[in-house]
């Protein structure tokens, strides 16, 4: 499973109108900053927790677990050689 550049081209998207856009659109008000700061640190926050998870499911750490019988089903049915 490779990367997909069109996943992080529409989170990406998504994520800079959150931070970017948003902020400038928060109506006046004495909590004016802190909606700007907030709106700003989740729209980060969530991207780069998003794109961590992405990422790592490009190199997964733990895979799957095969039975011997397994092992030798697929290499039977895919023709690969028999692993010793």
């Amino acid at each position: 499973m490779g990367a997909s550049l069109i996943p992080v081209i529409i989170f990406t998207l998504l994520w800079g109108v959150v931070g970017i856009v948003l902020p400038f659109i928060v109506p006046k008000g004495p909590n004016r900053g802190i909606f700007q700061l907030v709106l700003i640190l989740t729209a980060s926050t969530c991207w780069l927790f998003w794109l961590c998870c992405y990422m790592a499911q490009m190199n997964p750490l733990i895979g799957p677990k095969l039975s011997n019988r397994t092992l030798l089903l697929m290499s039977r049915e895919w023709g690969g050689a028999i692993p010793q």
